[in-house]
């Protein structure tokens, strides 16, 4: 099975990208939206989280994010220690579901491919850029985030330019109709590529 990495800095607009490739019936992992549900579901996840932040890690057997957030918004240890107790759960959960699709390639949809060096992971990687401005201006309006705190994890994040060179497509996400036609375009270009290595 052809594994295809999405990526794409904060406000990109990886989850509009990921739902058009649905709607050409590719099936769609989205590894953060995962990462949350395990961080509820697993009793080991859970566990390790209250030992690494303390009690305040859940409040009614909900994950505490405004906490967590805070904990590890300046603390790069912390984050790093979180990252090992969720990311191999999710890589699992990741390789059950792959078991279980039946398309052509299926894309999973993960923030932080390069700067995590997965690249390697992947037969290709479609990066998702945006305007700056406009990124900042969609994460204002989806998590009610100021704007320093979404410029400091900008910064955190690698450059569009970085990502560029790695991957193998961009999608340029600025208007919803042309961002349809590349996503489609992108999908034509796959199924090319994965003909060929069947002939």
């Amino acid at each position: 099975m052809i594994v295809i990495g999405l990526t794409g800095g904060i406000g990109s607009g990886k989850t509009t990208v990921a739902n058009f490739f649905k709607e050409l019936h590719i099936p769609v992992y989205i590894a953060d939206d995962e990462a949350k549900q395990l961080m509820v579901r697993s009793k080991v996840i859970k566990r390790k989280l209250i030992a690494l932040f303390g009690d305040d890690a859940y409040i009614n057997e909900e994950l505490n994010k405004p906490f967590i957030a805070s904990k590890i918004f300046n603390n790069s240890d912390y984050l790093q220690k979180m990252n090992a107790i969720v990311h191999p759960k999710v890589a699992s959960h990741f390789k059950r579901w792959l078991k279980k699709q039946d398309s052509p390639y299926v894309i999973k949809e993960a923030a932080i491919i390069f700067e995590h060096n997965k690249e390697a992971h992947y037969d290709f990687v479609i990066t998702v850029v945006a305007n700056l401005e406009e990124r900042i201006t969609r994460v204002i309006k989806r998590d009610n985030s100021s704007k320093s705190k979404i410029e400091s994890i900008i910064k955190n994040q690698m450059s569009d330019e970085e990502k560029i060179k790695k991957s193998h497509f961009v999608i340029t996400n600025a208007n919803l109709a042309d961002t349809k036609k590349q996503v489609r375009k992108t999908h034509q270009s796959i199924i090319k590529h994965i003909n060929k290595l069947k002939n």
